[in-house]
């Protein structure tokens, strides 16, 4: 058993593997390699920037994954100027593990095609990269200068952060979701509370959780200040990845290529050890969750659902990669199928991804959200960045499943936004306020 001293948290482990060491001590500056470099319709700044560094090949482009998904189909003349400048550049590098317009929100995509491995390290050009952490891989926001230098050369240094452990217990009780407790935990600890932290989930509840909450539950802890996240990954996770990966490469998913890339995938995942040292520890009770809202204009500014049960909305919208996966929309599903929304209130869906979008198409989801009156988007990430397919007029509430609410996040100033599960969002289109779905699945 190792020693309090040489214990390490899974940080410490990750940088210590992606950066060829035996260990790194908490707060020390590190020059990393990472798995994957990521980044999406900013890359057409990010190649300016590049090129100013006499730069003229990139390092390595079966390292890189760039995807169109913030701004797509492009809202603007400029927006479909800096996607022809992408596609040029990705056929000029040779970059194989581009996505295009349509094929969804690159935490999703690259979630879905299996091309991260539990302990490894990502680094992209996007605040919601601790996303990875669902998976239990090392998922950090960088700029554009630091990807730009990432093409350059491969690699960059980081600080060992100190981390923050967070122990979930119990069950998730009926319209209780991931997203509740992840803005409970913000509400509580507050949205610096993980800054520039390793947040390092454990406890028997979070095996409990589907693979999608896993993602809802990492995704938002961006919105902690998290440096980076952390899930211990299991059986599930390395079954998900596993069949990713073989069918992403064309591979049959027989019982022993499946078993074998299993076998692979656990082999290479980090634990952190039990006596490693965190900087905080904290305990949440699942049982004791209700549904959460998150108000104007910050994400720990959080409420139980029932104190805004007078606060009219016109719009509902349900996506993001917090919140756009399948497991959503069959939420959005239970609470709207055979009903139809308020007369005075737009529900929007973007589904996350191309996939998420057909397996909802197939199970007959979208028929029937159709039908109680939603209006869908292309799979990316819409309205939640306020480019286009839903922004708000001034005065206009907005109940979200996205992960931030700051003034004008959503392309207007002078609106309000509010966050919620996919649930609470259903339920408030439905009435037109903000409302429990424990509340309409009376009705």
């Amino acid at each position: 058993m190792s020693s309090p001293q040489t214990s390490q948290t899974f940080a410490q482990k990750a940088l210590a593997r992606a950066a060829g060491r035996e260990s790194v001590p908490v707060g020390e500056i590190v020059d990393t390699r990472p798995d994957l470099i990521l980044s999406h319709d900013a890359s057409a700044a990010i190649r300016r920037i590049w090129l100013q560094l006499g730069q003229r090949r990139v390092f390595d482009p079966d390292r890189m994954v760039i995807t169109l998904d913030h701004a797509v189909p492009a809202p603007t003349t400029r927006h479909a100027q800096n996607h022809d400048e992408i596609r040029a550049f990705v056929k000029e590098q040779g970059i194989r593990h581009f996505y295009e317009v349509g094929d969804g929100i690159c935490h999703q995509v690259i979630s879905e095609e299996g091309l991260l491995r539990p302990g490894q390290l990502i680094l992209g050009g996007d605040s919601h990269t601790p996303h990875f952490g669902w998976m239990g891989a090392f998922g950090a926001g960088v700029g554009r200068t630091e990807i730009a230098a990432l093409w350059a050369t491969g690699e960059l240094w980081l600080r060992a952060p100190d981390a923050i452990r967070i122990t979930v217990e119990g069950e998730l009780r009926q319209w209780v979701t991931a997203k509740d407790l992840a803005l409970s935990i913000i509400g509580r600890l507050g949205a610096a509370g993980g800054l520039y932290r390793s947040v390092e989930f454990t406890g028997e509840a979070i095996a409990g959780l589907s693979l999608s909450s896993r993602m809802t539950l990492a995704n938002m802890m961006a919105e902690f200040g998290a440096k980076n996240c952390y899930l211990e990954p299991d059986a599930v996770v390395f079954e998900f990845l596993a069949r990713a990966a073989l069918r992403r490469e064309g591979t049959s998913e027989d019982e022993v290529a499946l078993t074998n890339r299993i076998a692979e995938l656990a082999a290479g995942a980090l634990y952190p050890d039990d006596e490693a040292v965190y900087e905080e520890e904290h305990l949440f009770e699942l049982a004791d969750l209700q549904p959460q809202v998150a108000c104007p204009h910050t994400v720990d500014n959080t409420v139980d659902v029932r104190e805004l049960e007078s606060v009219r909305v016109q719009q509902a919208f349900l996506g993001t990669c917090t919140n756009g996966r399948l497991e959503d929309l069959q939420a959005v599903h239970t609470v709207l199928a055979g009903r139809r929304i308020n007369a005075g209130t737009r529900l929007l869906i973007v589904p996350a991804s191309k996939r998420v979008f057909q397996d909802a198409l197939a199970a007959g989801l979208v028929a029937d959200l159709l039908d109680a009156g939603a209006v869908f988007g292309t799979p990316g990430c819409g309205p939640c960045m306020g480019n286009h397919q839903g922004v708000l007029a001034p005065g206009e509430v907005c109940i979200s499943s996205a992960n931030r609410n700051f003034r004008g996040r959503m392309g207007t100033v002078d609106a309000e936004i509010y966050l919620a599960s996919p649930a609470v969002v259903a339920a408030s289109a439905l009435t037109g306020r903000i409302t429990s779905p424990a509340e309409v699945a009376q009705i």
